[in-house]
């Protein structure tokens, strides 16, 4: 897991607002600061990506964007 507390904290409201589909608003949230060419912001949500896979159980998936 990140150890970013930013990317952690983000992962866990994410996780209470959407339960099981959180992974998926974090992906198209990265696909959408991807798109904007906001590297800073993409390496954001690859970590939020990361620690909701950590948190979820499903650590072993790769960031998809």
């Amino acid at each position: 897991m990140s150890g970013d507390p930013a990317a952690r904290d983000a992962a866990l409201a994410l996780i209470r607002q959407y339960g099981d589909d959180a992974e998926v608003i974090a992906v198209m949230r990265a696909a959408e600061v991807a798109a904007m060419g906001d590297a800073a912001a993409l390496a954001h949500w690859d970590a939020v990506i990361l620690c909701v896979q950590d948190l979820q159980g499903d650590g072993g998936s790769a960031p998809r964007h």
